[in-house]
């Protein structure tokens, strides 16, 4: 089975790049061959995994101009069956770029970029921005499936709507075979009354939609590990394997591998 994965949700700070980090170590873990790619420009993604941005000269940016192709620029990372393709600052000039030229294509790029290597991998995770621009337009646009984290936060919901919608008209015009794979709740909390209200009110909503392990919904808890992995450079599942964030991530990706 091969699958491209797009980890969305418009609103930033959710878990978005944490999860997509530890799902595609989790799934190279289990001796899955995996591509994470970073089109967020911040390029958490790539620090998260050890890699610092002035380490490597070509990135997604190339891809996305037609300077470069993903062979080019992949990178190979400390994890045993994950690569990476780096993002930079750069990026940001993408959407300018995307409407100067006008081209009716431009939502395309990436799935026609992606062709040539998709057959290297079990999975292709993409890390997309926290916005619902081009960029994120053309990962929905190359992926099969998305996996919208959502934070057990006051206001977890806001955008979600524009979010489906979003995903709504892509399947309509450009990706007739593109589906929710899932609604993640991050961030969660057994000790906060908010977060098991927001968890509730989660699962009223998407309750078909939501991962499962044998006993209950998989939720990804707010976890210092969780939050500390990244400034040393890995993911929660390599930087402390026994804890409890690192454990629910390894749970995401045994539901991913059983659907």
């Amino acid at each position: 089975m091969k699958e491209v994965i797009c980890i969305a949700n418009q609103k930033g700070g959710v878990g978005k790049t944490t999860t997509a980090v530890n799902l595609a170590a989790s799934l190279a873990n289990r001796g899955k061959k995996v591509l994470l790619i970073d089109i967020d420009p911040q390029a958490n993604a790539t620090i998260n995994l050890g890699i610092k941005r002035n380490t490597y000269e070509f990135n997604v940016y190339h891809v996305f101009t037609g300077a470069k192709e993903f062979k080019d620029i992949i990178l190979k990372t400390d994890i045993k069956n994950l690569d990476l393709a780096p993002s930079n600052l750069g990026l940001i000039g993408i959407e300018k770029e995307f409407y100067d030229k006008k081209s009716r294509k431009k939502e395309l790029i990436l799935k026609e970029k992606l062709k040539p290597i998709k057959e290297m991998y079990d999975f292709i995770i993409i890390d997309s921005p926290p916005a619902l621009g081009p960029i994120t337009i053309n990962a929905l646009t190359a992926s099969d499936s998305v996996i919208v984290p959502i934070q057990c936060e006051f206001f977890a919901l806001e955008g979600v709507a524009q979010l489906l919608n979003t995903i709504s008209l892509i399947k309509k015009s450009l990706n007739k075979k593109l589906r929710i794979r899932g609604f993640l709740p991050t961030m969660y909390s057994t000790q906060n009354n908010l977060s098991k209200q927001v968890l509730a009110d989660i699962a009223i909503h998407f309750k078909d939609q939501l991962f499962k392990n044998k006993k209950d919904y998989i939720v990804i808890p707010r976890n210092v590990r969780v939050a500390e992995s990244p400034s040393f450079g890995q993911p929660v599942v390599t930087y402390c394997a026994n804890s409890k964030g690192a454990s629910a991530y390894r749970e995401l990706a045994n539901a991913i591998l059983k659907s």
